[in-house]
């Protein structure tokens, strides 16, 4: 029997992060869930890590590994549509 190759179109990505508010609107959870799962390396498209002297985490989402994951592709939302899913983030307070 011949093996059978599947090719497979990628499409283009510009490496620009997938904002958080995004990931977890085209998964129907909320932002928590998104956040929670990548920090405790639950979900593979992204990564979370703290500044030194900061509380909260940044976050980037490879848009690439989302849509492997989730077949959506992230074409650079505008600011107000981002918003309107979750806001934008905020500065990070010295300890």
């Amino acid at each position: 029997m011949e093996d059978k190759k599947v090719y497979v179109e990628i499409p283009e990505f510009t490496g620009e992060n997938v904002p958080v508010a995004v990931a977890a609107r085209v998964m129907r959870k909320d932002k928590q869930f998104v956040r929670q799962g990548i920090i405790q390396g639950l979900l593979d498209f992204g990564i979370a890590f703290k500044k030194e002297g900061c509380d909260q985490y940044d976050y980037y989402i490879s848009p690439l590994k989302f849509w492997k994951e989730t077949g959506y592709i992230y074409k650079g939302e505008s600011v107000e549509q981002e918003e309107r899913y979750g806001g934008t983030k905020k500065g990070c307070k010295r300890t």
